[in-house]
């Protein structure tokens, strides 16, 4: 567990130094300036508007600062040879997996808190009210979600050839599952088999990163779901990040370092 921490400090030190982190800041800036401005013609509606597209950028932002690091993480490594006196340590490959994960899901949730939190206090300052608990619920899924990604894009950087292919490829990927995976199941019963099958496979298989926005919540002020709820999409998010390390250990293992 040491190793483990230690590698994730290491990674987290990195993700603050590159300049892509910057963008958190830019970002946090517009936002504020969005949320400021909640209000400005007295309609409810342009508020809820304005507030939608800071919840978009919020999304964007962490979309960036999660799959960038995560997609170099491994190929970095290789790339500068630094993997060999790591894995010498010694390291095993569980253990360099696992700590690149933890470092950059920890660094995207710093970067969510700052977010939400820029955010949050903006809005409640213009609108007198502070739903507290839907913010910490909608940040809280927030980074689950984000853990699933991160997690896919570590197994994308040990199968695929370049992080910016990876980057790409699972930026489309999730932008896919957001948009589209909740009515894959809708598709799937107007298809000829056997694509309705495949499609309604398909459908079962991907995590669904959609049932993790919440959105609508903060824009809307809808009460907060279960419980129960809550502890569900935490299992189902855990259960799907030990399914993306485990598939980037199996394959990480197998891959030769020099290659």
């Amino acid at each position: 567990m040491n190793i483990v921490i230690a590698i994730a400090s290491v990674v987290a030190k990195e993700m603050y130094r590159r300049k892509d982190f910057y963008v958190l800041f830019v970002l946090t800036a517009l936002i504020t300036l969005l949320a400021g401005s909640v209000n400005f013609f007295g309609d409810a509606k342009i508020a809820m508007y304005v507030k939608e597209i800071c919840l978009l950028l919020i999304w964007v932002s962490s979309l960036v600062i999660a799959v960038g690091p995560a997609a170099r993480q491994i190929p970095a490594e290789r790339e500068n040879r630094t993997i060999f006196p790591l894995l010498a340590k010694p390291v095993t490959r569980a253990q360099m997996i696992l700590g690149k994960f933890v470092g950059c899901w920890v660094v995207a949730g710093f970067a969510l808190l700052v977010l939400y939190l820029f955010f949050g206090v903006v809005s409640g300052l213009r609108e007198q009210a502070w739903p507290v608990a839907h913010f910490f619920l909608a940040a809280l899924l927030h980074w689950l979600l984000l853990g699933i990604v991160i997690a896919m894009t570590l197994l994308g950087s040990v199968v695929l050839s370049a992080p910016s292919v990876n980057w790409t490829v699972t930026l489309i990927v999730v932008i896919g599952i957001l948009f589209v995976g909740e009515h894959l199941n809708k598709v799937a019963g107007r298809l000829h088999e056997p694509g309705g099958s495949m499609v309604r496979t398909v459908y079962y298989l991907i995590p669904h990163l959609e049932w993790f926005d919440i959105r609508d919540l903060l824009i809307y002020n809808k009460p907060l779901p279960p419980l129960l709820a809550l502890g569900g999409a935490t299992v189902y998010a855990a259960i799907y990040m030990a399914f993306f390390l485990y598939a980037s250990w199996l394959v990480f293992r197998r891959k030769p370092l020099s290659a």
